[in-house]
């Protein structure tokens, strides 16, 4: 083994030296702090500083950029940096940061202009998502896009303000995160809220003033008074109705309003009618209720029509005030647009400012005329109109247009809703006047009135318990139908009223056209209701029958004594 010169021996104890001082320097650094290094390489992608470590930090190059530093470095130039880590998980190599050092360096500041509420200057960088990355003296913040004005901003506009520096609030700071949020708009807002306060103190109610048409909605619009917004409601652009603001506004425009009111949350409301007296001041000595006036149609409703009979003076025209006779139609099929009509004025409300008006009352009622040419019970031809669940509507012949309503109960007698059913739109039809109201303009007609109440004719003189005779007309599996005497009245037997004895019960027993007598076993004239029973009669037979002819003493068959009886009413007949 060949001994170790002495120059080796020397240069092998410098060398551990060397190491030992790095190491010892390495010791030194701390995590967490802001110390200064050399700039020892410039990359496409890194700047390499080195820090008097066992080996040198590399902070990605786009910091730079983002802190407008990349034309500023320089090989050998002293930087500040961030030592984040000695020695990084995956490489081992050293983690620093430029942004970071200039963010922590600045931090404080920011946050005693926080804390203070004084506004930063800034730069903005770039466009973020959801914003804008703001320069705050090499540290990074973000700027909410809503906040960056009062108002949202075009393109050119924002464009305009990149890489200039901007006066900004912050809202928000978490060191933790090491995140900074600002706000250009509440600094403008307070701004604005201390001009507005100065504008407000010059303006009382009753001022008139110029304004500026700001923004325009479906119920009014707001006005730009020396940057203060008033209110001007849709109610308050005319005196006349009007269908929508943007009829008479258009944004831009310059108006001159009138101050209405004032509250003490700085609202303004202001008026363009007011600036003219209000005519319906002048509608109680120029127009006349009752009186008839020229005007012209200005907007159809499906309730009715608005008419203008002077300048700012406006009314309208229910559908019931349009015709006499055209009932339930829509209004655009009476009169048009822009159509000049005679109308009677019927009523002026002062307070809501509005005037009810009448186009029918012009012209003669022809309810009246019809009253007075037609009298109750007479027999009237006409047209099956319409037919609904509870009637039908019919057409008078020889009147101007005039209809009536047939009820289901005066269809017929039995009061059926069944019966309109037998009739058909167009169908010709005769029917009976019963009523005329000209104040609620009907007309009340009928068609079983053409004919007398067989009901009544039938049971006028009866009562219950009254013996009628009835021609079997139908036998059905419950019961039989019968007629009685010469009418067409039907009235159903229910099977167990058809004999005293269940055997003899069976409605196939009896034949159409069997004569048979019932008696009468319930009987309402006014509901025309009626009730018949062979069983009835045939109890109350043997009751006589016993009483007359036999005896619980006498020994005598209850079977012979209605024979006997049978017989004899037999022979009778």
């Amino acid at each position: 083994m060949e001994a170790v010169s002495k120059q080796d021996k020397t240069k092998s104890h410098k060398e551990f030296e060397k190491l030992l001082s790095e190491d010892l320097n390495n010791r030194k650094l701390k995590e967490g702090e802001i110390i200064t290094g050399v700039v020892s390489n410039i990359g496409k992608k890194h700047v390499f500083v080195d820090i008097s470590a066992k080996s040198e930090g590399a902070i990605p190059i786009e910091e730079f950029k983002l802190t407008k530093e990349i034309d500023k470095i320089k090989v050998g130039s002293p930087i500040e940096v961030y030592l984040e880590k000695l020695e990084s998980n995956y490489s081992g190599d050293i983690v620093i940061s430029r942004q970071k050092a200039l963010r922590h360096k600045t931090w404080k500041k920011m946050e005693e202009s926080f804390l203070a509420k004084k506004t930063v200057t800034g730069t903005i960088l770039s466009r973020v998502k959801g914003g804008f990355a703001i320069d705050l003296s090499g540290t990074l913040a973000f700027l909410p896009g809503s906040q960056i004005s009062l108002k949202p901003l075009s393109n050119n506009e924002i464009n305009s303000m990149m890489k200039k520096e901007q006066t900004f609030e912050i809202v928000k700071m978490d060191k933790k995160r090491s995140n900074i949020v600002l706000s250009r708009r509440s600094m403008m807002e307070k701004a604005r809220d201390k001009d507005k306060d100065k504008i407000l103190a010059t303006i009382n109610e009753g001022d008139i003033v110029n304004g500026t048409v700001k923004n325009i909605t479906e119920w009014g619009a707001f006005i730009d008074i020396s940057g203060v917004d008033a209110l001007l409601h849709i109610t308050d652009i005319s005196w006349s109705r009007i269908n929508k603001p943007s009829d008479l506004l258009s944004i831009g425009q310059s108006i001159k309003v009138k101050i209405t009111k004032k509250t003490a949350d700085k609202k303004l409301s202001c008026s363009i009618k007011n600036l003219t007296e209000d005519p319906y001041l002048k509608i109680i000595d120029k127009y006349k209720v009752g009186n008839q006036y020229s005007g012209v149609v200005t907007k159809i409703m499906d309730y009715g029509v608005f008419c203008k009979l002077d300048e700012n003076v406006e009314g309208l025209i229910h559908s019931s005030q349009l015709s006499w006779t055209k009932k339930n139609i829509h209004p655009g099929k009476i009169v048009s647009a822009s159509q000049t009509v005679t109308v009677e004025l019927m009523e002026i409300d002062k307070e809501k400012r509005r005037l009810s008006l009448s186009l029918k009352n012009c012209s003669p009622n022809p309810f009246k005329e019809f009253a007075k040419n037609k009298k109750i019970g007479d027999t009237l031809n006409g047209v099956v109109k319409n037919r609904t669940d509870y009637g039908l509507f019919v057409s008078i012949n020889d009147t101007d247009g005039l209809d009536g309503l047939i009820h289901y109960k005066d269809l017929n007698y039995d009061e059926k809703e069944s019966h309109l059913e037998e009739y058909r739109k167009g169908q010709s039809i005769k029917f009976k006047l019963l009523e005329v109201n000209e104040t609620e303009e009907k007309i009340r007609l009928g068609i079983k009135q053409l004919e007398s109440d067989e009901f009544l004719t039938l049971f006028k003189d009866k009562k219950k318990s009254d013996i009628v005779t009835v021609t079997v007309s139908n036998s059905v599996a419950n019961g039989i139908y019968v007629r009685l005497g010469n009418k067409n009245f039907s009235v159903f037997i229910k099977k167990n009223q058809l004999a005293g004895e269940i055997e003899n019960q069976r409605p196939s027993r009896f034949v159409k056209g069997d004569k048979l007598d019932c008696m009468i076993t319930e009987l309402e004239t006014e509901k025309r209701k009626v009730s018949l029973s062979i069983k009835a009669l045939e109890e109350q037979q043997t009751k006589e029958a016993v009483k007359k002819y036999g005896s619980k003493d006498s020994g005598g068959v209850l079977g012979d004594i209605l024979g006997k009886v049978l017989k004899k009413n037999k022979d009778k007949k």
